[in-house]
């Protein structure tokens, strides 16, 4: 699959490069999910100019010293000698060749330094200093452990805090991006095609890349794709969680399958840990790693009671949903069974991913300052009579969006919706120009 999107990140990387190559040393720190694509869009960043790309492997700092020596040497055509056992040592030379050359420099998985020796990092801090408004550097660092990163670089107790110039944070493909890609490599594609394509990967480019390249533009083809022996998907979920989680992974997991299940309130994932305290889980995976997503009712204040908690990533979404919950298929290698499962199944999860597809599909418009979807605590016996699926607000004018998600059109009931709108109007938006729609897969 050819290169895609990241107009803006591009924009930003070849101007940070001039400056250092005109100007002085910068220093720019990428993060994002693993997958995300940062390698290759710094690569592409680089294109065309001298580069060194230095990739830090968990190992002996001395063996990744002389691995690094013959990269240098081959790429910047200097003499770098292969006994240096210290980073600091090959910083503090390359630094130097910045007085007279202008390169740039890729650290790529930075954060593993930390495992290596974390005197590196303060060592980084005291060259860099020293150099950096002398020389001609474009350092680039990038990690994929987005917990470490932010330490490294956000908490003031850390050696390079306030030493970046500037912080790029890699997002998924937005929807137009898929709808971009589906169009060049299928030009036949459904909009069923693309709602499979984004509940399997989030837009996530590695994965869409798999995809894409084994020519899976289905959502049966996708399914066999995702669910076959070797498939990068199956493991993935692991490797992404335990990298970031470490050997506490545990209970982290036990709280994201309960999430998946659509056990995701305080009470209902309480319940399922045997009612033991986790609300200090619950905050670290929300606010240190990202994973999760806190959901209120629009317009609720912020001590509000009435919390629902989501995966916030598409493909860990699924990943629970079905390869951990079906996990004795994955082990037994009855991968076929999973399958069937998957595709069975499917018409009632891609439901609950064409309400988040619409929602960013909003976002994307720039249109509202506020995006959400809206309950009340059920009493009796009817659960549905007060819950939207999608409230918009937007941001010009005295006006909401509140939308219906269906898939197919025919199990929209008009009547009971405009009884939703109608308390919601009493309740909140009294005041408002409202607009109504039901949106089905057709508006995709």
């Amino acid at each position: 699959m050819k290169f895609y999107n990241r107009e803006k990140e591009l924009k930003s990387l070849k101007e940070t490069r001039e400056q250092a190559f005109n100007d002085h040393s910068q220093f720019t720190v990428m993060t994002g999910r693993r997958r995300i694509g940062k390698t290759s869009l710094i690569l592409k960043g680089c294109e065309d100019t001298p580069t060194v790309y230095l990739f830090v492997s968990r190992s002996n700092e001395a063996v990744l010293c002389n691995k690094f020596s013959k990269n240098i040497t081959q790429s910047l055509n200097v003499f770098i000698p292969e006994s240096i056992d210290s980073f600091a040592d090959i910083f503090e030379m390359l630094m130097g060749f910045g007085r007279t050359m202008q390169f740039n420099l890729i650290i790529d998985e930075f954060q593993e330094f930390y495992y290596i020796n974390q005197s590196i990092y303060s060592q980084i801090q005291d060259i860099w200093d020293r150099y950096r408004k002398e020389t001609h550097v474009n350092l680039i660092v990038s990690g994929s452990i987005y917990t470490l990163m932010h330490r490294i670089f956000m908490d003031a107790k850390e050696p390079l805090y306030g030493r970046m110039d500037q912080m790029i944070k890699l997002q998924p493909f937005a929807i137009h991006v898929l709808k971009e890609i589906l169009s060049d490599y299928n030009p036949a594609y459904t909009n069923e095609d693309l709602l499979a394509l984004y509940t399997f990967t989030g837009g996530v480019p590695k994965y869409t890349e798999t995809l894409i390249d084994k020519k899976c533009y289905t959502m049966p083809q996708m399914v066999d794709c995702i669910i076959q022996e070797n498939s990068i998907f199956l493991e993935e979920g692991n490797i992404l969680l335990i990298q970031e989680f470490g050997k506490k992974y545990g209970n982290y997991y036990s709280i994201l399958a309960s999430i998946a299940s659509g056990k995701n309130t305080i009470q209902e994932i309480t319940s399922a840990f045997g009612n033991a305290s986790i609300g200090g889980l619950l905050k670290r995976l929300e606010t240190d790693y990202e994973v999760i997503t806190k959901k209120r009712p629009i317009l609720s204040k912020e001590a509000t009671q009435t919390v629902r908690y989501e995966i916030s990533d598409n493909f860990l979404r699924f990943w629970f949903r079905y390869i951990v919950k079906y996990q004795d298929y994955v082990q037994s290698g009855f991968l076929k069974g999973l399958a069937d499962i998957i595709k069975e199944d499917y018409p009632t999860y891609s439901g609950i991913i064409l309400e988040i597809y619409f929602r960013e599909q909003l976002k994307e418009k720039q249109l509202f300052r506020n995006i959400g979807s809206w309950w009340e605590t059920p009493k009796g016996k009817n659960k549905e009579q007060n819950e939207i699926d999608i409230v918009a607000i937007y941001a010009k004018e005295q006006k909401v969006f509140i939308a219906e998600v269906k898939r197919q059109r025919k199990n929209f009931k008009p009547e009971l919706f405009q009884q939703k709108v109608d308390i919601i109007r009493t309740k909140l938006f009294f005041n408002y120009k409202i607009e109504t729609a039901c949106l089905t897969i057709e508006d995709m």
